[in-house]
């Protein structure tokens, strides 16, 4: 899910690049590790939709392989001194894959239309500042004002944000429209066809406005959910590019045709329960489950050493990362103690904890096809058992898992899921944990916590970095605390890219393909 703005890296959905066995050899194909839902920036919530949209659309700014904020899709822009005002000056060459001009009408529909209570979105309180809209202003065919209601520390981030044509959608439901799987872009590469459970092949746009061109004539991204076959597909070299597992790490590296990378990139694995279950409204219950959860047997037995354990919302590749991080220690006797407190008493006969005659037992949903979720499910299952808690372990087609969290009612089917987040540049994370992005934004646990919220907010209003620093490190202490998710583990991206993929950008969060515009393919 990819939840920020940023056209990012989801940290278990990672992408693998290869040759594909057309006649043409200047092609790619990208695996997506599920299938996409909608073509379109404004509406998507998953990594496998977001992969797509950041080759079809562009931002006003974009993130470079340095990790720094840079012109776009626009020329220029200032900043007033009151950090109230932004101006943009767009680039004059910039065409939709239609043949249509990008215009400062383009940009303004765009955000009015994320501001729009009718629109399905999860982007709304990116642009909203203490309860008020940021206006945006067109001044001509190239320049367009942002009117901030008040400084927003986050902002110049969330304008990565894919703009999208209003000559298309502004006739157009834009929930429900046909577009949003024929999607009109401005990037480097146009959107051709989708197969669903197939591919979505996407060609080189022949018109891009950059100075860099693309050097493929075209990218395949199959949809292939199971990673053992997108890595048998990588030995055979019929993929150039893919995530490796642990297990194979070492001997893949060993091979003469495969470069191999690891790094940490912004994204942690958690464990997320349900508020709205008896169980897991009570702080004290969930301490007690992150205590006999041993995090360091998953990071060994699962990653194989290749990750770190985690205790907070945010990744140690941050900036606002603390250097003492607080967290509760792996502990099953205290866990037993605790719940034994809350009322929980061992049904000798079932061997289950109960609490009023009912047994405490829960599912766990994750989605198939990523292994290293799935064991740490069963390594979870395994810790629990021996507190007496009986714990099922569900695995889901991705649509159909990413649905139930996306549902807009209250209460949410689903009574825990381990899933993952992949973090954007900037520190703010008031999509995921302010209370009012329940039950229609990506707080789909239902988290409310007074203290956090007033932390976001204050967090978004600061441009004080230092002060920013501590106003995130004492939100993140209070949701550890609080066990607003179990924080699993920091996982290493393991890449494996085959030699004739050249053009790769420094290893990093940021990604070894970042631009796509540098990638080509030679046997040299």
């Amino acid at each position: 899910m990819k939840f920020f703005n940023f056209f990012l890296l989801f940290l278990s959905m990672v992408f693998c690049f290869s040759c594909s066995n057309n006649e043409n050899s200047n092609s790619l194909v990208l695996r997506l590790g599920a299938e996409p839902t909608f073509l379109n920036p404004i509406l998507a919530t998953d990594s496998a939709s977001s992969s797509v949209n950041g080759y079809v659309f562009n931002g006003l700014l974009k993130v470079d392989p340095d990790m720094n904020l840079i012109p776009d899709l626009a020329e220029t822009y200032v900043v007033s001194e009151d950090n109230k005002l932004i101006t943009f000056t767009l680039k004059d060459t910039v065409l939709f894959h239609d043949g249509h001009k990008l215009t400062a009408e383009d940009v303004k529909f765009t955000f009015d239309t994320i501001l729009d209570s009718k629109t399905n979105t999860v982007r709304r309180s990116d642009y909203i500042i203490d309860g008020k809209p940021i206006k945006f202003v067109v001044i001509d065919e190239k320049t367009i004002e942002l009117h901030l209601p008040k400084p927003f520390a986050p902002l110049l981030y969330r304008l990565t944000m894919g703009i999208i044509p209003k000559h298309i959608y502004e006739s157009e439901d834009i929930n429900k429209s046909e577009f949003n799987q024929n999607p009109i872009g401005t990037g480097p590469f146009k959107f051709s066809r989708w197969e669903p459970a197939q591919f979505v092949l996407l060609k080189r746009n022949m018109s891009y406005f950059s100075d860099q061109k693309p050097k493929l004539d075209s990218v395949l991204l199959k949809i292939i959910p199971d990673t053992n076959t997108a890595l048998i597909s990588f030995e055979k070299e019929e993929i150039f590019s893919c995530s490796i597992p642990s297990k194979d790490f070492l001997r893949l590296s060993k091979l003469d045709y495969i470069n191999s990378f690891r790094y940490y990139d912004l994204g942690y694995t958690y464990l997320a329960f349900n508020y709205e279950n008896e169980h897991f409204n009570n702080k004290e219950v969930r301490i007690a489950l992150t205590k006999a959860i041993d995090k360091q047997s998953i990071v060994k037995g699962v990653l194989l050493g290749y990750g770190k354990v985690a205790h907070l919302p945010t990744s140690p590749e941050m900036w606002t990362f603390p250097k003492s991080p607080f967290s509760y220690s792996f502990d099953v006797k205290k866990a037993k103690g605790i719940l034994y407190n809350q009322g929980y008493r061992l049904n000798k006969k079932t061997k289950l904890l109960e609490k009023n005659n009912q047994p405490f037992e829960f599912k766990i949903i994750t989605n198939k096809g990523n292994k290293d979720r799935e064991k740490a499910a069963i390594l979870i299952q395994k810790d629990l058992q021996e507190l007496g808690i009986k714990v099922s372990i569900q695995l889901m087609e991705w649509s159909s898992f990413i649905a139930i969290l996306n549902g807009q009612d209250s209460p949410k089917d689903y009574d825990a899921v381990i899933l993952g987040w992949s973090l954007g540049l900037d520190p703010d994370a008031y999509s995921i944990w302010h209370s009012s992005q329940y039950p229609k934004g990506f707080n789909f646990i239902g988290y409310n916590n007074k203290l956090v919220d007033s932390y976001l907010i204050q967090g978004r209003l600061e441009l004080d970095r230092e002060k920013r620093k501590q106003l995130y490190q004492s939100m993140y202490e209070e949701i550890a605390k609080d066990v607003g998710y179990v924080f699993l583990y920091y996982p290493e991206s393991l890449i494996g890219i085959n030699k004739k993929v050249k053009g790769l950008s420094p290893v990093g969060p940021a990604g070894l393909f970042n631009p796509i515009e540098s990638i080509y393919l030679s046997d040299n």
